[in-house]
């Protein structure tokens, strides 16, 4: 299968950092043959419009006191007025969330109503963890591929100040067998654990994890500070509690998490968080963030017979398993994978937006794959804008997306993402300039 022969090649011993024999081995999820390259191409699926949230620090931040469902429906609001869509000409409404109850069903209804969609639009929810933003999606995608209707929503939301990822209650029933099993057993190592597993396991030192951090710091800092966010970012009004406990109502444009004023000096200062001796530390992860994003999807035609504008078009999209113990790795073979789909190679993309859960995960796979630096995260990732989970593969879409329209011409791009308990995503755009 294609998948699987994209992958063996890559995962093949010796392939990038000296990796030794039988290190890492392929872990795919291919059911049925793969789609050829161009294949997608077949029924044009676009990104009419996207927006986000600002994203805030969990529990000190500006979203501290605001639930998920006013998050959410901000942007779905947002997303549907500034191209004037009835909503009622929705088909499907996806939400990707993680900590949620239930993966936020509840919520997610609660949010359609109080944006004014109506009770005739359907909506459900998806977890895939950290891309699950990016599946639901691929999930309206896949309705609209299918014959199911021609335009839907696809958001992301989180609040990581109201739930937290490391309640053992989020784990769910499982059986105690699961500690006789290896792979299954792995799947309880902690995030900052595997983070320490990459940067051991392929040699990423603290100072190459500190100064890929301080440079997304100030990336994002410059994005911030001329205006590039102001395209995709929807304000939203909500209240806040100060320390005496008195109500005030602000208006949120901007991310909490930017510290323009990070040097390699201060960072290094820093303790590692997970493991004595480690080298993954507050300053070169990913902040615990709130926030929502929202995508309005549609098949080309439709797009077209509406007058609606184009800023994207889906190419192809992957997902894979790698070892749980180093989840990190995940867009290394995501990306090889999306890319083989779409008939193209690294050099023909111009942007990649890849989650920076750790420093450390986000190096390997840029070294892996041989990626330019200067073609990763342009305006910074989630170290310094954070990683509201559920939120963060539709941010990175809206984010992609806007970058790409700004430099005015033809250009590739790709989301992708690591995934918890050892997976892999990635999606191929293209902005068609016209």
């Amino acid at each position: 299968m294609l998948r699987f022969q994209v992958l063996s090649r890559h995962l093949a011993p010796g392939h990038g950092h000296g990796q030794r024999a039988g290190s890492v081995r392929p872990h795919c999820c291919a059911a049925g043959a793969a789609p050829q390259a161009g294949s997608w191409a077949a029924e044009p699926v676009v990104v009419v419009h996207g927006l986000r949230t600002a994203i805030g620090k969990a529990r000190r931040g500006s979203f501290k006191d605001t639930t998920p469902d006013e998050l959410l429906s901000t942007v779905m609001q947002a997303v549907l007025n500034d191209v004037k869509l009835n909503p009622r000409d929705l088909g499907d409404i996806c939400v990707g969330n993680v900590l949620q109850p239930g993966a936020g069903a509840l919520m997610a209804r609660v949010a359609q109503f109080l944006s004014g969609i109506p009770e005739s639009v359907p909506v459900y929810c998806v977890n895939r963890q950290c891309s699950s933003g990016l599946q639901a999606f691929i999930n309206i995608v896949g309705g609209i591929r299918n014959g199911s209707y021609d335009i839907g929503l696809a958001c992301g939301v989180e609040s990581m100040s109201r739930r937290t990822a490391g309640d053992p209650s989020s784990l769910g029933d499982v059986s105690s067998r699961m500690m006789d099993n290896e792979k299954a057993r792995d799947c309880l190592i902690p995030m900052g654990i595997t983070s320490e597993n990459v940067a051991e396991r392929f040699g990423i030192s603290r100072e190459k994890q500190d100064a890929f951090a301080v440079n997304s710091q100030h990336k994002a800092a410059k994005a911030q500070s001329t205006g590039v966010f102001g395209a995709e970012i929807a304000p939203v009004q909500t209240t806040i509690l100060d320390e005496a406990g008195n109500e005030k109502t602000i208006t949120v444009t901007q991310d909490d998490g930017i510290r323009a004023s990070t040097t390699l000096a201060g960072l290094g200062k820093l303790r590692p968080a997970f493991k004595e001796n480690g080298s993954t530390t507050a300053g070169n992860s990913s902040q615990v963030s709130d926030g929502a994003a929202a995508v309005l999807v549609a098949r080309r035609s439709k797009a077209i017979e509406l007058g609606l504008p184009i800023l994207g078009v889906l190419r192809s999209y992957a997902v894979v398993g790698v070892p749980p113990d180093v989840m990190g790795i995940g867009p290394a073979y995501a990306i090889p994978a999306a890319l083989e789909k779409a008939g193209l190679t690294i050099n023909d993309i111009d942007v990649f937006e890849i989650n920076e859960a750790f420093a450390s995960q986000a190096l390997y796979c840029v070294e892996k794959l041989g990626i330019p630096m200067e073609k990763v995260n342009p305006n910074g990732g989630a170290i310094a804008l954070g990683h509201p989970l559920g939120c963060t593969g539709t941010r990175q879409i809206v984010t992609l997306l806007n970058e790409l329209k700004r430099r005015g011409r033809r250009a590739y791009g790709v989301v992708s993402m690591c995934i918890g308990t050892g997976m892999g995503a990635a999606a191929v755009f293209e902005y068609p300039a016209n």
